[in-house]
C-alpha cells in the first residue's frame, strides 16, 4: 500500500490584503516620481539664462573711434544720445538646469529663453560669433541704404562707415539708421532728432524702413534705464513683453517704420502726443 502524500505547498508568499497595496502602490510611484526630479534637476536643458546687458551711443564713439563716421555731407552734433540695447547670455554650453529655469521665470533682473532662440545657428562659440558678426555687418548696411533713402541722399555721394567693437546680431539696425538721420539732418531745423534726451531703443531694419521684432526686450529696457534713458523705442508688435516689468521713469513709444519713428521723434522734441505702449 503506498504511502499518502501531502499535497505540496507554494513557497510564494500571500499577497497583501487589497487594503495594504494602494499604499504600497503610491510609495512605489513617490520614488520613482523622486527619482525623476533628481534626475531632471541635474540634467541640462535646452535653455540659456539672459541678463540685461551693454548699451552703446551711436552718435559716440567706440574703441576711440566714432561709431557712424560720415564723409561727402556736413555733419552736425547732438545733444542727446541714441543708445543700442543688449542682452548677455549664458555660453551656449553652459549647464542649464532646472533649478535655472524656475528662478530665471520669476525673476526680473534674468530671463530663460529657449537656447536655439538666442543662438540659433552654430555649436560652437566661434561658429556664432561669426554669425553674429555677419548679422551685424549686414544690418549696418541695411541701416545706411534705409537712412540714406529716407533722407533722399544717395550712397555713391554721401559714405557711411559704422564701427561697433564686440556686438553682434542685427537688432542695432534700427537705432544706427536713427543715428545717421541725426547727423546729417537732426530735427531738419536745426536741433537736434533727439530732443536733447537720451532716448534708447531696439529694432531691425529693412532696407525700406520697415523695423522689425527682436528678443529680450524686457531685459534692454532695463538695460536702457539702467544706462539713463528716459524714452525706449520699441518694435509694436513686442509692446506686450516691454510693458511687463517697465522700469520706473521710462516711456515707450511704439514703431513701425523709420520714417514713422522719426516723426515721433520730433512729435516729442515739440510737445505733441505720441503713442505708447
Amino acid at each position: 500500500m503506498s504511502a499518502a502524500v501531502a499535497p505540496p505547498t507554494s513557497s510564494k508568499p500571500s499577497p497583501p490584503p487589497a487594503g495594504r497595496r494602494r499604499p504600497l502602490v503610491l510609495a512605489a510611484c513617490g520614488a520613482l516620481l523622486t527619482a525623476l526630479l533628481a534626475v531632471a534637476a541635474l540634467a541640462p536643458l535646452p535653455f540659456s539664462v539672459t541678463y540685461p546687458g551693454e548699451t552703446a551711443d551711436v552718435l559716440g564713439e567706440s574703441d576711440g573711434k566714432p561709431v557712424i563716421s560720415i564723409t561727402g555731407a556736413p555733419v552736425d552734433d547732438s545733444e542727446g544720445e541714441l543708445r543700442m540695447t543688449t542682452i548677455t547670455a549664458t555660453s551656449p554650453d553652459a549647464h542649464v538646469g532646472l533649478a535655472d529655469v524656475i528662478s530665471g521665470y520669476f525673476a526680473s533682473d534674468r530671463a530663460v529663453m529657449p537656447r536655439e532662440a538666442v543662438y540659433p545657428v552654430g555649436d560652437t562659440t566661434e561658429e556664432i560669433r561669426e554669425y553674429n558678426a555677419e548679422q551685424m555687418r549686414d544690418s549696418q548696411d541695411t541701416a545706411v541704404t534705409a537712412a540714406l533713402s529716407h533722407l533722399g541722399l544717395r550712397g555713391g555721394d554721401v559714405e557711411v562707415e559704422l564701427n561697433l567693437a564686440d556686438v553682434g546680431g542685427p537688432s542695432a539696425g534700427l537705432l544706427f539708421a536713427l543715428g545717421i538721420v541725426d547727423l546729417l539732418n537732426g530735427d531738419g531745423a536745426g536741433g537736434d532728432l533727439t530732443g536733447g534726451r537720451v532716448i534708447a531703443g531696439t529694432g531691425t531694419i529693412d532696407a525700406d524702413g520697415t523695423v522689425g521684432a527682436v528678443g529680450g526686450v524686457a531685459l534692454k529696457t532695463q538695460a536702457a534705464a539702467r544706462d539713463g534713458a528716459t524714452v525706449f523705442l520699441v518694435p509694436r508688435g513686442e509692446c506686450s513683453d516691454a510693458t511687463a516689468d517697465t522700469p520706473d521713469g521710462l516711456r515707450l513709444i511704439p514703431v513701425t517704420t523709420l520714417e514713422g519713428t522719426v516723426e515721433d521723434l520730433l512729435d516729442l522734441s515739440a510737445g505733441e502726443p505720441v503713442p505708447s505702449c
